[in-house]
């Protein structure tokens, strides 16, 4: 968990910052899947949430008790609890013409996305349990996601199961197979 004495004040991070910034840049390549050319999976930890809420403390020179807890209430909850993975979708496409016709076919992309240890079912998202992030019209191009795995899962993926990732969506598939850094990585967001 993450809590306010885990935080830097904003005078202790201005010191500190240009090196936590280039650790947390490191830390995200193994947490960080891209499934095609327009979707990415940023899979959070208290490491990437706790530069989120530091980054916004600086912004909006936060340094006040009830602003810093408003907000570790708003981005704790992005941290897995030992039985899931909790990711940052974002669907990016840089011609903003195509990124609205791509954000109108693909409505539900969200719960579409799917990870899997071999040997078992995919396991498709909890989606967006803060608030609905589409409408009749388009999909947003940031979700929140959160997989949840059995024990039977976790132990397997422990003892080497490889891990797959994709999407099964009607105008966007993809699966790959991912790297073992990046298995490894999510394997230390698991309590066993």
């Amino acid at each position: 968990m993450l809590n306010k004495e885990d935080l830097f004040s904003l005078e202790q991070y201005s010191k500190v910052r240009g090196q936590f910034r280039a650790d947390v840049i490191e830390h995200k390549k193994n947490r960080k899947v891209h499934l095609g050319e327009h979707i990415t999976m940023l899979f959070e930890d208290k490491k990437t949430i706790q530069y989120q809420i530091q980054e916004m403390l600086r912004v909006e020179k936060i340094f006040e008790e009830d602003g810093i807890l408003d907000e570790l209430s708003a981005y704790v909850p992005l941290i897995p609890d030992g039985s899931n993975w909790k990711a940052t979708l974002l669907i990016e496409y840089s011609d903003e013409i195509e990124r609205k016709a791509a954000l109108g076919k693909l409505i539900g992309v969200e719960d579409k996305v799917w990870v899997q240890i071999e040997g078992f079912e995919k396991v498709f998202p909890i989606a967006d349990e803060d608030l609905e992030r589409e409408n009749s019209e388009k999909t947003s191009s940031v979700h929140f996601l959160r997989f949840e795995l059995t024990s039977d899962m976790k132990n397997s993926l422990r003892e080497g199961a490889k891990l797959m990732m994709g999407v099964d969506h009607d105008n966007y598939a993809f699966n790959s197979v991912m790297p073992d850094q990046v298995r490894r990585s999510l394997l230390e967001d698991l309590i066993f």
